[in-house]
Order: C-alpha cells, then structure tokens, then sequence
C-alpha cells in the first residue's frame, strides 16, 4: 500500500467533530478545512491546534516525506512555485497546483504534502546502470535535453531537441537521473558475443549502426566481432547464430534467400544451393541470407562399393539434370545439392560359379574393344557369368541376380521361354541356370489339389480323416489351411504314389492320359494335371465327403448303413462292411485306365449292393431274415453259380473292382412298435436270466452261511483244547522255576570251583606255551645257522660248477676250432671225394655182376630203397 493509499483511508477516517485539540509533533502535517471559506490548510508541527467549530481535520497527522540522498520520489499535482521558490496562492489563500502534472523531488528536506498533492508510488532509490548495460528511454512531451559527451578527453555540452514518441539510450555506467517528460522503456543488456558466434541484428528504421554503416528499415545483418556488443536504440536482436564446424567428413548445405555476395565474395542469386566445405573454411557462420538445409555427411565408397550419382553437377556447380554418373571406390566425396543417389550405396556384384546377372540395355551403347566390340540395342538382354566382380554401366540395369539351381533326380523346375512362350520341365540331377529369355513358370494347380498336396496326407493311413470336405467341416479347417505352408509353384509337383495305390495324370496339350503304380514319384509336366477323386464316405455314405489323387487297390474295407423291409413291412436299419480289392493288371495301360472309369467307385459300389440287399429283403419276412441274414444277404449280393452254391466274390465289371466278403455288424428295427417288442423280449430274457441268477445266488448264500456256521463250532473247540494245553504248559514252567530256584545255589557254588580250578589250569598252559615259545626260538636260531652253512656250500659247489662249465666250453671251442682248421687243411674237394668212394665203388662192382635190378624182401619188413645197395653188397670188415 503506497502512501497515498494510506493517506486516502486516514482521510475517511477522520472523525467529524466540532471542537477537537491536535497535537502535532515535529515532522508531521495534517490539513485543516474551513468550511466557511471551503479553503484547506497546511498545518507543520510541532504545535497544538484546537479546532473551531467551523474547522474540520481531513488529513490526520502524517510523517513528511522523507528522500535520501540518491533516491527520488513523484509527486502528482505539484504546487506553483514563484522564482524564490515559494509557494503561490490565490486570493481565497488557496495553494496554487499544477492538476495533471507531476514533479519528480530529488534528495532534501523533509517536506509535507500541501492539500490534493499526491505521492505517486513510493520513494525509489535512483536507478544505476552498468557498464554493458542502457535504459531505452521515450520522450513522451516535447522538451530540450541537454546531452554531455567527452570527445577527444574534452567536455562538450550539446543541446538536442526530444519530440514526443523519440527513444534513445543512456549507456552506462552512470546513474540515470529520471524526467517527467522522460519514460524508461526498457533495460537493454549487451549481447556477449563468443568465439564462433555472430549477433544477428535488425534495423527497425533507417539509422547508423555503430561501424558508421547507413541501415536501412528492415535491413538484417551480423555483428561478428567478439565481445560485448550494446545494441542501437534502432537495432533489434534477432538472435545468436553460432557456427557450424566443417570436417573433412562433414559440410554444410546452404540456401540464398535473396540474390546477394557471400563471404567468400561469391554472388549468390536467389534460391541457389552450393556446400561448403572443410576446404572453403574451418567454421562457418551462415549469413543473414543463408538458409542452413542441413548438413551433408561425406559419402565414402569402399573397394567393393560402387554408386550411381544423379543429376550430377558440372564444374560450374551447375547440376546436370537428366545425367547419370557411376563412380566406384575407394572414393569420398560430397553430394552436392541436386545430385542424389540411385538406389543408395550398391556393392559390387561378386559372382561365383554358379551365379550370374541378367542385364539389360537401357539404350544403345559399344562394348569391348577392336574386334570384339559389341553394340547393345536398347531393350537387349545378356548375361555374365562368374567368377568375376562387376559394375554396372549407367547405361546397362541390372535386371536380377541368378543363382544355379541346383537339382537333385527327384527335383524340377518348369521354365518358360519369353520369346517362344514354350514350356518346359527341367529336371535333376544338375544345377541349371536359367538363360537370358527364360525364365521360372509358376504352375497353376485347382485349389483343391493345392490343399491334398500340402496337407500330406497319406491316402491309407489317413483314410480316416477327410481331406476336403463341404460345409461346416471346411470352415472348420480353414484356419489349418492358412497355416500350411505355400508352395513354391515354379518347383516341379512331386507327388509320392504309396503302395499299392494308383495315379492317373492328364496331358491336356496331347490329349493322353497314363496311370502310374505305386510305390513311385512322379513329376508333373507343364500341361498336366491330376485326376482328383470325389469319393462317398461317412455312415452313411454321403458324396464328395472324401477327395484324394491316389486310389487305393485294396484289399480294404468299406461300411455302409442304410433301410429294407421285409415282406411283413418291417423296416430295418442295417449296418455291413464289406471287403474289396481292384483287380487290375498293371501292365496293361487299358485295364489301368479302367481303374478311373467310375469317378465315386465307393458310392456306386454302396448303391448296388443296397439296392440287391433290398430286393432280396422284400421277399422275406421278418422272422425269416431274423434267422438267416446272413445267407440271405450274400446271396442277394454275390449270387449263386451253376451248381446253386454261392458265389465267393461280387465284380464290377466297369472298373475291375471285387467285393469278396459282407460282414453284418448291426440289424436294428426302425419301427417304434417293432423296436419295443424286441425290448420288451430282451427284457424278459434279462429278468429270467437275472431271477435265475437270484436263486442260484440265495442258494450259495446259504451254502456258505452253514459252511460258517460249522466253521465257527469246530473254531471253538479248537480254541478250547489250545487253551488246556497252554494251561499244561503253564503249570509245568511253574514246577520247573521252582526246581531251578532249588538248584540255583548248588549251581553257583559248584560254578565257583569250576572257575577256580579253570584258572590253575589255565596257569600250566600259559607255563607251557612260555616253553613251546623258547624252544622254537633255540629251533629257529639252529635251523638259521644250518641254512646259512648250507648256502655257503651251495655257493662254493656253484662256483665249482661254473668253473667246470667254462673249462668245457672252453675245451669244446679249441675242439671246433682244430676240426675246423683241419677241414679247411683237407679242403671240400677232397672231403666230397672220400665222401663218394664208398657208394661210387659199390654202383661199379653191381655193373660189373650185369644185374641192372633186384630186390629181394619178406613182405614183413619195410623197404629202405637209400640202403638197398649196402644191403646186397656187404662193406669190407675190419680184421
């Protein structure tokens, strides 16, 4: 609440009466009305004021204002003064004031308010402004000021007319002494510009900045000197631009608003775009007429990396528009503004063996040099194969990569010629790679065979589960379907026959058809086509419940259910089974293909038994057929031959399949009446046999109740004996406990000379032991001392024996060695001569006696041919 606020609410406080004594003390004022003039007065203190009775207090007493030496206040309606400073009133004695008008009052005296003078906020302490700091001031009067400037170390006083709405600035430092005509705008702080900063500035109207430069409204510009900078009093901060720093992997892409020279001293026009570089400048503040679009990152292609630039510039800076450049590493460079690049960053294309690319001429061009120069028509497809590394020309689009594809026997793929439009299956076992107008056909398939195909179901051990089927059962099954995988359609369809099953394939381009066997593969061709069955199935059968490409041969099974009735007009519900199998030769192709003559075999099959079983059933009553079913039924199906028997097996001759067996698994009535009766009968059978169960159980019940019962009386004599006996034994161990009470002392007294004599006892063994002990000691020293003699002679005898050994070997070597020594005398020749003497001397003497052979034996004793000459010619005797 400021003063005059206070003085106000005092005012109305003032309470009004007619005679009232006030003191005032020093420094304190109050104003005084006489309502007889209507003129108010100022009363200072210090003195006492009785009031009269036309005198009234408006103003209780109040502090005088009170200013410090630098502060000042503002005073609303100041009084006039005249030139020695009094106070001016009129002829009423009224203070003179100057309404609507205000004084600002400096450092004094302290000084009262004369009546309707106000105190406009409160004392304020001078406002100090700092160095880097100005007041922007506004002129709100016209008025002369005064302005003091130092020039050259000289004082100079300049007076300069202020106009209403001029604003300046008072830099400081200095203390700013406040005017009336004078209103502070705002304080305006200098912008401290820092390295690699620049002040962006604004002229608001035409003025002179301060490097002397003329400015024009409107008129931008960048202040970019370090330091302190105090903007004009016409200058508006735009703001602080800082500047970006280039490297050699970064640079900055700018945008001329307006034609311009940079400062580079490069004329820009409006909307050009260039970069600036690491090389043009390290850092870069963008002038007021750049526009930053961002910043470029270095492009940098490695060894295997290559790039097509588009729209690339010339040496002008000038973009190429509708040009394409290829450019490969190892390179770096700067996308310029306008260029781009096609497809970004590309690796060189490295083919191996089994790869290549297809390429195509997007306009004429030569490739090659001297005679191997080759000209490519727009439009021209080729390919190159690998191992190599390629880059594409600007003029060549590299349509696709291929890879070889590899092939096992069981493998295909279908591919069609772009040119011919022929189609074709390759097949394994090899990698092939595609030509340049080739190119992989996806085959088409019914959706119906697309779903066996990727089901996989096997046709005979999922003969159970209905592969495709109508209604509710698909809905069922299409979230399955959705989960199957897809197949690849340019793979060849690969179907695995099962055993004992059959295939028929259509060739629609040929118009044939062939039937393949299993177990086997087959591979479809371009232009064929499975033949899918629509077979019956459920109880009772329904059509198209069961689809498969693969028909089973049998032998199987097949149920049905259907109604007859009788001759009596019961109707019946049967249920058979019936066992078949086709009777096909397969390597007869006509006879296959009879295979696949009756789309729904099992729903024909069904019918024509049902329809024989029915007309046989028609002529029979109801107790008949109860009785002989079964031999009704086979003989309605399978008929009887010549000699009346019934035939083993029911043909069909359309497609060769053999029903050879009916099985009757159920005959229910339909009719409600027929049905009770044979309840009621089976129930009648039930109690009979349960009422007969009854008695046969009442009988043993009370079978076994006697059996028990004597049981029980036999237990209890039993017992009774058991328990005389215990008493027996029970009286005998009362005697015996007595008699070994009895015997007890006699025990423990012959006990004790048992013990005592037990120990002289054992006194003379362990006598004896201690006996046996040093005699086997004097045995073992004696035994120890022979041993060790016989050892010694051992050893003498056995160095005599060795002595003895040597002297014969030594004997035996020098006996070798004089028979060898005389050998070597005689000489070989001469050995062999006497060696022969004997037998050569022997053969003359038996030539001599003209006896060629002869040989003389008893039979008893056998033949030494080696010795038969010595034998008949006795050698020489020695007297």
């Amino acid at each position: 609440m400021n003063t005059t606020e206070r003085k106000t609410e005092k005012k109305m406080e003032v309470p009004r009466t007619t005679s009232e004594v006030i003191r005032i003390k020093p420094q304190q004022f109050i104003h005084v009305l006489d309502n007889n003039t209507g003129v108010t007065r100022l009363e200072v203190g210090p003195q006492t004021i009785t009031l009269r009775d036309h005198e009234r207090l408006i103003l209780k007493p109040e502090p005088m204002i009170i200013v410090p030496p630098r502060y000042y206040c503002v005073v609303a309606n100041p009084l006039l003064r005249d030139e020695d400073g009094q106070p001016i009133a009129d002829q009423h004695g009224q203070i003179r004031l100057r309404y609507g008008d205000l004084e600002i009052r400096f450092a004094q005296d302290p000084f009262p308010l004369y009546p309707n003078e106000k105190l406009v906020g409160d004392v304020t302490q001078l406002a100090v402004v700092e160095t880097n700091q100005a007041l922007r001031l506004r002129a709100i009067r016209d008025f002369t000021d005064t302005v003091t400037r130092i020039v050259d170390g000289e004082t100079q006083t300049e007076t300069i007319n202020r106009l209403a709405g001029d604003e300046w600035l008072f830099e400081g430092p200095g203390t700013y002494i406040p005017r009336v005509e004078v209103e502070v705008v705002e304080t305006v702080t200098a912008e401290v510009i820092k390295p690699n900063q620049a002040l962006h500035l604004l002229a608001r109207q035409n003025c002179t900045d301060r490097q002397s430069n003329r400015r024009r409204a409107g008129e931008e510009w960048l202040v970019r000197e370090e330091g302190a900078y105090l903007p004009g009093v016409d200058e508006e901060v735009i703001g602080i631009i800082n500047a970006y720093i280039l490297t050699e992997q970064k640079a900055l892409h700018l945008k001329a608003k307006r034609t311009f020279t940079d400062i580079f001293g490069r004329q820009r026009k409006a909307g050009d775009e260039w970069l600036v570089t690491f090389e043009d400048a390290e850092i870069h503040i963008p002038d007021v007429y750049e526009d930053v679009v961002g910043e470029v990152t270095i492009t940098t292609l490695s060894d295997h990396e290559w790039c097509i630039v588009v729209d690339p510039i010339d040496e002008s800076g000038k973009p190429q528009l509708g040009m394409r450049e290829v450019r490969q590493g190892r390179t770096s460079f700067f996308l310029h503004p306008g260029e781009s690049l096609e497809n970004g960053i590309q690796n060189i294309y490295v083919l191996s063996e089994l790869e290549a690319l297809l390429l195509r001429a997007k306009e004429a061009f030569n490739e090659g040099e001297g005679d191997q120069v080759i000209t490519h028509q727009p439009g021209d497809l080729w390919m190159i194969a690998g191992p190599q590394d390629y880059i594409p020309r600007v003029e060549v689009e590299v349509v696709e990569k291929r890879q070889a594809i590899p092939l096992d026997k069981n493998e295909g793929i279908y591919v069609r010629n772009i040119q011919t439009g022929e189609l074709k299956l390759v097949g394994g076992p090899q990698a092939y790679m595609l030509t340049p107008y080739e190119k992989l056909w996806e085959k088409e398939l019914p959706s119906v065979v697309e779903e066996l195909l990727m089901q996989k179901i096997d046709p005979l051990s999922g003969r159970g589960q209905d592969s495709v089927a109508g209604g509710d059962q698909s809905e069922q099954k299409s979230g399955v379907r959705q989960r199957l995988s897809q197949r690849d359609k340019t793979r060849a369809v690969v179907f695995h026959i099962p055993q004992n099953a059959a295939v028929q394939l259509h060739d629609y381009k040929n118009r044939t058809a062939r039937t393949v066997f299993g177990p086997d593969l087959v591979m479809l061709e371009p232009d064929e086509a499975f033949t899918v069955l629509s077979l019956s199935g459920s109880k009772p059968k329904r059509p198209n419940v069961i689809k498969s490409l693969a028909l089973l041969l049998g032998p199987d099974f097949m149920t049905d259910i259907f109604t007859v009735e009788t001759a009596d007009h019961t109707r019946l519900q049967l249920q058979l089974s019936y066992n078949w199998y086709f009777d096909v030769d397969r390597h007869d192709e006509q006879t296959a293909a009879r295979l696949f003559q009756v789309p729904d075999f099992v729903g024909d099959t069904c019918k024509a038994i049902a329809s024989r079983v029915r007309g046989a059933v028609a002529g029979e009553k109801f107790d008949e057929f109860h009785r002989n079913s079964a031999r009704i039924i086979r003989l309605a199906v399978f008929g009887t031959d010549e000699e009346g028997h019934i035939r083993d097996e029911f043909r069909f001759r359309a497609n060769n399949l053999v029903i050879t067996n009916i099985d009757i698994q159920s005959v229910e009535p339909v009719d409600e009446e027929t049905l009770r009766s044979l309840q009621k009968s089976v129930q009648l059978a039930i109690q009979i046999t349960t009422d007969a169960q009854e008695a046969a159980a009442r009988q043993d019940a009370e079978r076994i109740e006697q059996e028990a019962k004597a049981r029980l009386e036999r237990q209890v004599i039993l017992d009774q004996s058991a328990a005389e006996a215990e008493r027996k034994k029970l009286l005998e161990l009362q005697a015996e406990n007595i008699a070994i009470e009895s015997t007890g002392q006699a025990t423990a007294e012959a006990r004790a000379k048992a013990e005592a004599a037990q120990i002289q006892g054992q006194l003379a063994v362990n006598l004896a032991q201690q006996e046996a002990e040093a005699a086997r000691i004097r045995n073992e020293i004696e035994l120890a001392q022979l041993k060790a003699r016989q050892e010694a002679e051992l050893a003498h005898q056995q160095s005599l024996s060795n002595l003895e050994i040597a002297k014969a070997e030594r004997m035996a070597h020098i006996k070798s060695e004089e028979y060898r020594q005389k050998v070597e005398a005689i000489g070989p020749q001469t050995i062999q001569a006497i060696a022969q003497a004997g037998p050569e001397m022997q053969a003359r003497l038996l030539e001599a006696l003209g006896i060629q052979s002869v040989l003389i034996t008893d039979g008893k004793n056998p033949i030494n041919l080696f010795g038969a000459a010595n034998g008949l010619i006795s050698p020489p005797t020695s007297n």
